[in-house]
């Protein structure tokens, strides 16, 4: 079994182990014994399991990011149903996923008051990932494989849009999920954290979408 730990940052304290050769069974397992309550995320993928423990930075961003889809998704009138970092598996695929956080919007009608199914029931329309000492790139394969069609993946500063199309993820300028809001737009939002609290910027981004639905165009600030 192979452990590969990366050291944490001084100011950025997220952890990451990968563990080498795990079968699907022993991946059940230690999610069954971990429990829900816990802060670490688990993903597995063809074997590799990886282990991350999000630093309170993470979390914020986090946090403020899915505030963002909640007010986005109350202004424009759009059925949502947040699912947060659950477990999402697909047995035979041998792959599976613990987002930051994920949503159905898109297909909310077609899972409300259920348990997910991904061997029958569609994946998350959108899922957010936060990268600070992590990235996300192997659960960027294992939510290809489950055709998760959009991921907000924040890097460092800034948030970049990736949608599914012809079986991979590309950047795209504009929200599927949310037509009207450019990754530019979420950033400058983002970018008011450094000075204002999160009640102030989500007003503010409520505002920004009330004022561009009464625009016949949209317009950026």
């Amino acid at each position: 079994m192979l452990i590969t730990p990366i050291k944490p940052s001084p100011k950025i304290t997220t952890q990451r182990v990968v563990l080498s050769n795990i079968s699907w069974q022993t991946y059940e397992s230690l999610l069954a014994e971990a429990g829900d309550k816990r802060s670490s995320l688990f993903s597995y993928s063809q074997g590799v399991l990886e282990i991350i423990m999000p630093s309170d930075l993470h979390e914020t961003v986090n946090c403020l990011l899915k505030q963002f889809v909640t007010a986005l998704s109350d202004e424009l009138k759009l059925k949502r149903k947040g699912f947060g970092s659950t477990t999402l598996n697909r047995e035979d695929l041998k792959q599976g996923a613990e987002p930051d956080s994920c949503f159905y919007i898109q297909n909310v009608d077609r899972i409300i008051g259920r348990k997910i199914n991904l061997s029958t029931d569609p994946p998350p329309d959108l899922i957010i990932e936060v990268d600070l000492t992590s990235p996300s790139t192997n659960r960027f394969v294992i939510y290809k494989s489950l055709g998760v069609p959009e991921i907000w993946r924040y890097l460092g500063e800034n948030v970049q849009f990736f949608q599914l199309q012809n079986a991979e993820y590309v950047v795209c300028d504009y929200s599927s999920t949310f037509p009207i809001v450019s990754s530019e737009i979420i950033n400058q939002f983002l970018q008011m954290a450094e000075t204002e609290d999160d009640l102030t910027i989500l007003d503010a981004l409520r505002e920004w979408v009330r004022e561009n639905l009464r625009s016949p165009e949209t317009t950026e600030q």
